[in-house]
């Protein structure tokens, strides 16, 4: 497990370069945290570091259900889930479609459907820490 404590958007950017290099190739990334917890912030920084050309497109799933940031050198398919109750809402979205692509799946909302997340999947859970602070602790 590796923890990272951020203060401000600038910290959990860089973090999220951190972690950019280990997804560059694609996977899954599993995003846990409640509301506000800066998952979506979080996501910006990855696709600054792995898809910039998309950078402007980045923002909350959570109407559209998945944005999809289609790169030079990757695609990003980033799902929110929380307003997805079952299984059958799930395979509605297309879901499963993409991960048969060489992509990067992130998730949000992942503890709402963990039975989803692949074994070989980065966990991240997001806790706010005071005011302006987040933790993010790497599974």
């Amino acid at each position: 497990m590796e923890e990272f404590v951020s203060f401000s958007v600038a910290d959990t950017e860089k973090f999220a370069e951190t972690l950019a290099e280990r997804l560059k190739n694609g996977g899954y990334l599993a995003l846990f945290g409640g509301m506000g917890a800066g998952k979506t912030t979080f996501v910006r920084g990855l696709v600054k570091a792995l898809c910039p050309e998309c950078l402007e497109l980045v923002h909350s799933p959570t109407f559209a259900i998945v944005n999809e940031y289609r790169g030079s050198s990757i695609d990003i398919f980033h799902f929110d889930l929380y307003r997805l109750t079952d299984e059958d809402d799930l395979y509605s979205t297309g879901f499963y479609d993409y991960g048969e692509q060489k992509s990067l799946i992130i998730t949000e909302w992942s503890e709402l459907f963990e039975d989803i997340i692949p074994e070989n999947a980065i966990r991240l859970k997001i806790e706010h820490i005071g005011e302006n602070g987040r933790r993010f602790t790497v599974c």
